[in-house]
């Protein structure tokens, strides 16, 4: 098994792991109902996507 010749510098490191931070996800306000939901998601209130119905909500099954 290989091992380092050296210790690896805590800035070295960091430049490998620059990709590595936690990203806030994009916000968008849905067409529909006018709540903020993730972007590319279905709004979690109506259950709508690109204007069709995505999800079925509890409230809309007692229907």
């Amino acid at each position: 098994m290989a091992l380092p010749k050296r210790r690896t510098p805590k800035s070295k490191q960091g430049t490998r792991r620059s990709h590595h931070h936690v990203k806030t996800p994009q916000l968008v306000r849905c067409p529909t109902c006018r709540s903020m939901h993730i972007n590319h998601q279905p709004c979690r209130v109506c259950g709508t996507y690109h204007g069709r119905q995505a999800l079925e909500r509890d409230d809309q099954l007692a229907r």
